[in-house]
Protein backbone atom coordinates (compact mmCIF):
# COMPACT_ATOMS: atom_id res chain seq x y z
CA UNK A 1 0.00 0.00 0.00
CA UNK A 2 2.74 2.08 0.18
CA UNK A 3 3.44 2.54 -3.93
CA UNK A 4 0.60 4.83 -4.57
CA UNK A 5 1.74 7.71 -1.52
CA UNK A 6 5.30 7.61 -2.79
CA UNK A 7 4.30 7.53 -6.40
CA UNK A 8 2.11 10.64 -5.80
CA UNK A 9 4.51 12.41 -3.97
CA UNK A 10 7.60 11.95 -6.36
CA UNK A 11 4.95 13.05 -9.07
CA UNK A 12 3.68 16.04 -7.38
CA UNK A 13 7.64 17.21 -6.81
CA UNK A 14 7.85 16.69 -10.44
CA UNK A 15 4.98 18.88 -11.49
CA UNK A 16 6.27 21.63 -9.30
CA UNK A 17 9.89 21.43 -9.75
CA UNK A 18 8.41 21.85 -13.71
CA UNK A 19 6.21 24.53 -12.84
CA UNK A 20 9.42 26.29 -10.66
CA UNK A 21 10.95 26.29 -13.90
CA UNK A 22 8.98 29.10 -16.26
CA UNK A 23 8.85 26.37 -19.23
CA UNK A 24 11.87 27.83 -20.84
CA UNK A 25 15.15 26.95 -21.58
CA UNK A 26 17.75 29.85 -20.64
CA UNK A 27 19.52 29.57 -17.25
CA UNK A 28 19.03 33.48 -16.94
CA UNK A 29 16.24 33.93 -15.65
CA UNK A 30 13.57 36.72 -16.73
CA UNK A 31 14.81 39.17 -19.26
CA UNK A 32 13.05 42.26 -17.09
CA UNK A 33 12.76 45.18 -19.14
CA UNK A 34 14.63 47.03 -21.39
CA UNK A 35 18.27 47.65 -21.78
CA UNK A 36 19.15 51.17 -20.39
CA UNK A 37 22.09 53.38 -21.05
CA UNK A 38 22.10 53.90 -17.01
CA UNK A 39 22.41 50.70 -16.56
CA UNK A 40 24.81 49.06 -18.88
CA UNK A 41 28.34 50.17 -20.47
CA UNK A 42 28.59 51.39 -23.71
CA UNK A 43 32.22 50.95 -25.39
CA UNK A 44 33.47 51.84 -29.07
CA UNK A 45 36.45 49.25 -29.78
CA UNK A 46 38.86 49.48 -32.20
CA UNK A 47 37.59 50.35 -35.74
CA UNK A 48 38.75 49.28 -38.77
CA UNK A 49 39.06 52.61 -40.90
CA UNK A 50 38.26 53.76 -43.98
CA UNK A 51 41.56 55.17 -44.92
CA UNK A 52 40.55 56.79 -48.11
CA UNK A 53 36.97 58.57 -50.05
CA UNK A 54 34.89 55.52 -50.99
CA UNK A 55 36.53 52.80 -48.78
CA UNK A 56 34.47 51.38 -46.29
CA UNK A 57 35.25 50.96 -42.75
CA UNK A 58 33.19 49.52 -39.45
CA UNK A 59 32.78 50.76 -35.70
CA UNK A 60 32.61 47.72 -33.27
CA UNK A 61 30.09 49.18 -30.27
CA UNK A 62 29.96 46.79 -27.05
CA UNK A 63 27.18 46.87 -24.71
CA UNK A 64 28.04 45.36 -20.76
CA UNK A 65 24.83 44.73 -18.89
CA UNK A 66 25.48 45.86 -14.86
CA UNK A 67 22.36 45.80 -13.06
CA UNK A 68 19.35 43.65 -13.37
CA UNK A 69 18.39 41.43 -16.13
CA UNK A 70 17.28 43.38 -19.33
CA UNK A 71 16.48 42.99 -22.92
CA UNK A 72 17.65 44.43 -26.21
CA UNK A 73 14.30 44.17 -28.38
CA UNK A 74 15.07 46.19 -31.65
CA UNK A 75 18.32 47.63 -34.11
CA UNK A 76 20.60 50.21 -31.51
CA UNK A 77 20.15 53.60 -32.23
CA UNK A 78 23.10 55.80 -33.89
CA UNK A 79 23.35 59.41 -35.08
CA UNK A 80 25.99 60.85 -36.65
CA UNK A 81 26.32 65.01 -35.40
CA UNK A 82 28.69 67.77 -37.11
CA UNK A 83 29.12 71.49 -35.88
CA UNK A 84 25.30 72.34 -37.02
CA UNK A 85 23.69 69.52 -38.62
CA UNK A 86 22.88 65.52 -37.29
CA UNK A 87 21.93 62.59 -39.48
CA UNK A 88 20.39 59.42 -38.14
CA UNK A 89 22.18 55.74 -39.23
CA UNK A 90 19.71 53.67 -40.43
CA UNK A 91 19.08 49.92 -39.64
CA UNK A 92 21.68 47.47 -42.23
CA UNK A 93 19.18 46.56 -45.14
CA UNK A 94 18.11 43.12 -45.09
CA UNK A 95 19.43 42.72 -41.25
CA UNK A 96 16.73 41.04 -38.98
CA UNK A 97 16.53 42.23 -35.65
CA UNK A 98 16.68 39.82 -32.28
CA UNK A 99 15.88 40.05 -29.25
CA UNK A 100 18.52 39.73 -26.98
CA UNK A 101 18.17 38.81 -22.84
CA UNK A 102 21.00 40.29 -20.65
CA UNK A 103 21.55 38.84 -17.52
CA UNK A 104 24.11 40.87 -15.16
CA UNK A 105 27.77 40.61 -16.74
CA UNK A 106 26.64 39.80 -20.51
CA UNK A 107 26.95 41.25 -23.27
CA UNK A 108 25.86 42.24 -26.67
CA UNK A 109 27.52 44.17 -29.31
CA UNK A 110 26.34 45.87 -33.00
CA UNK A 111 29.09 47.35 -35.61
CA UNK A 112 28.36 50.77 -37.35
CA UNK A 113 29.36 50.16 -40.66
CA UNK A 114 29.98 53.69 -42.89
CA UNK A 115 31.80 54.62 -46.27
CA UNK A 116 34.51 57.20 -46.29
CA UNK A 117 33.38 60.37 -47.60
CA UNK A 118 35.98 62.91 -49.37
CA UNK A 119 37.26 66.15 -47.59
CA UNK A 120 34.78 68.93 -48.39
CA UNK A 121 32.28 67.18 -50.65
CA UNK A 122 28.31 68.60 -50.22
CA UNK A 123 27.72 65.52 -49.88
CA UNK A 124 29.91 64.14 -47.06
CA UNK A 125 29.12 64.25 -43.37
CA UNK A 126 31.70 65.81 -41.73
CA UNK A 127 30.40 63.63 -38.47
CA UNK A 128 32.35 64.73 -35.11
CA UNK A 129 30.33 63.01 -32.92
CA UNK A 130 27.91 59.60 -32.44
CA UNK A 131 25.13 59.54 -30.93
CA UNK A 132 24.36 55.54 -29.66
CA UNK A 133 20.48 54.96 -28.03
CA UNK A 134 19.31 51.53 -27.22
CA UNK A 135 15.91 50.53 -28.42
CA UNK A 136 13.04 51.20 -25.79
CA UNK A 137 15.10 53.83 -24.03
CA UNK A 138 15.28 57.44 -24.59
CA UNK A 139 18.75 58.03 -23.21
CA UNK A 140 21.44 58.63 -25.41
CA UNK A 141 25.46 58.61 -24.80
CA UNK A 142 27.86 60.61 -27.23
CA UNK A 143 31.02 59.20 -28.46
CA UNK A 144 33.83 61.47 -30.40
CA UNK A 145 34.06 60.33 -34.19
CA UNK A 146 37.22 60.25 -35.57
CA UNK A 147 36.88 57.82 -38.04
CA UNK A 148 37.03 60.43 -41.24
CA UNK A 149 34.11 61.71 -43.04
CA UNK A 150 31.00 60.15 -43.82
CA UNK A 151 30.07 59.85 -47.63
CA UNK A 152 25.84 60.96 -48.39
CA UNK A 153 24.08 58.51 -50.43
CA UNK A 154 23.60 58.62 -53.76
CA UNK A 155 19.62 59.43 -53.29
CA UNK A 156 20.98 61.93 -50.80
CA UNK A 157 18.53 60.45 -48.04
CA UNK A 158 21.30 60.74 -45.42
CA UNK A 159 24.85 59.01 -45.02
CA UNK A 160 26.04 55.90 -46.39
CA UNK A 161 26.40 54.05 -43.15
CA UNK A 162 24.28 51.46 -41.38
CA UNK A 163 23.69 49.88 -38.15
CA UNK A 164 24.02 46.05 -37.61
CA UNK A 165 21.60 44.11 -35.40
CA UNK A 166 22.87 43.14 -32.01
CA UNK A 167 24.90 40.22 -31.52
CA UNK A 168 24.98 38.35 -28.14
CA UNK A 169 28.59 38.27 -27.20
CA UNK A 170 29.99 35.08 -25.23
CA UNK A 171 27.90 31.88 -24.63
Amino acid sequence: MRVIPLTVTALTATLLLTACDGGGSDSRGSAGSACTIGGVSVQIGSASVAPAAGDSGEVPVSITNHSAPCTLDHFPGAVLKTATAQATVPALKGAKAQKLKLAKGDSASFTIGYVRGKDGDKNTLAARTVRISLPGSGTTRSFPWSYGPVAGRGDGGGPDASVSAFQQVGD
